[in-house]
C-alpha cells in the first residue's frame, strides 16, 4: 500500500446520522488502516497481484489499475516488474485518493516508475494494448447495470493471453451460508479493534453503495464477455479474488 495516509481509522467510532459511504479526504486519510483491518488477506492479495502482473506483463504493453485508491495494487505491480518496458495507468475518480497517490509516486523509491495517475470514472477509461488489468475491490462500487459493459471493454482492450484480476466482496446463494460468512467477517473486524458501533454504522453506510454478487455471477459475466477461462485464486470469508484470461 502507499506510504501515505497511515492515520488510524475511527470514522465510524461515534454515533452519526446515516449517509452513504464516499471516498472523500476523510476516508483517504485513513484508507490504509481501514482496508487492512477490513479485508481479510488484503496484503496477500496486493503481493500476489504484483506476482501475477510480473508473469503476464508483456514488453511494450499497458497495465491498468482501475479504481486504484491510494495505489496499493499499482505500487505492488510496478515494484515487482522484472522490466521497465510497460506503462501503468492508475485510475480513480476520487481526487483525494489521486492526490495522495501522486505524492507517493513522487517519493524517491517510486519517482522513476512508468506510472500515470488519472482522475476519472473507470467506466470512461480507454483500455488499449493491455496485458494486465486490475479491478481490486472496484467493480462492487459500480452500478450493476454498468458492470457488463466495463468488463467487455476490458476484454476488448486486452491482448490475447492478457489477464484481468478481479477482487470483490461476494455473497453466497445459500442464505444460511451467506449469513455465516457475514458473521465471521464481523468477528474478524471486531478482532482488529473495531467496535460493534463502527461495524454497524459502516455496514449501513455501504448498504446502497457496495453491491456484492456471487462468484457465479462474476464468472458468467466474464464468460459472456469472451474470457477463455476464469477462476478464484484467493478467498477468505466473503472476499475473493479471481483471474480471467483473454
Amino acid at each position: 500500500m502507499s506510504t501515505t495516509g497511515k492515520q488510524h481509522d475511527n470514522i465510524f467510532a461515534s454515533p452519526q446520522a446515516r449517509s452513504d459511504f464516499v471516498f472523500d479526504e476523510k476516508v483517504a486519510a485513513v484508507f490504509t488502516d481501514m482496508i487492512n483491518r477490513s479485508v481479510p488477506g488484503y496484503a496477500t492479495i496486493l503481493s500476489m497481484i504484483g506476482v501475477l502482473s510480473a508473469r503476464y506483463c508483456t514488453p511494450g504493453s499497458n497495465m491498468y489499475d482501475l479504481g486504484c485508491s491510494l495505489g496499493g495494487a499499482s505500487l505492488a505491480m510496478a515494484h515487482q516488474m522484472p522490466h521497465q518496458h510497460y506503462h501503468l495507468y492508475a485510475i480513480d475518480n476520487s481526487p483525494a485518493m489521486v492526490t495522495r497517490l501522486e505524492k507517493a509516486l513522487a517519493e524517491p523509491a517510486s519517482a522513476k516508475l512508468p506510472v500515470t495517475v488519472v482522475c476519472e470514472d473507470v467506466c470512461d477509461t480507454e483500455i488499449s494494448n493491455a496485458s494486465v488489468v486490475v479491478l481490486n475491490f472496484t467493480l462492487q462500487f459500480i452500478a450493476p447495470a454498468r458492470r457488463a459493459a466495463l468488463i467487455r471493454k476490458i476484454y476488448d482492450g486486452l491482448q490475447p493471453g492478457g489477464i484481468l484480476i478481479l477482487s470483490e466482496k461476494i455473497r453466497f446463494p445459500a442464505p444460511a451460508l451467506n449469513e455465516l460468512f457475514i458473521d465471521l467477517y464481523h468477528e474478524f473486524k471486531l478482532a482488529r479493534g473495531y467496535s460493534q458501533l463502527e461495524v454497524s454504522q459502516k455496514r449501513a453506510a455501504l448498504e446502497n453503495v457496495l453491491v456484492p454478487e456471487t462468484i457465479d455471477d462474476h464468472k458468467q459475466r466474464l464468460q459472456d464477455a469472451g474470457f477463455q477461462s476464469c477462476d478464484v485464486w484467493f478467498q477468505c470469508f466473503n472476499f475473493a479474488s479471481m483471474v480471467a484470461v483473454r
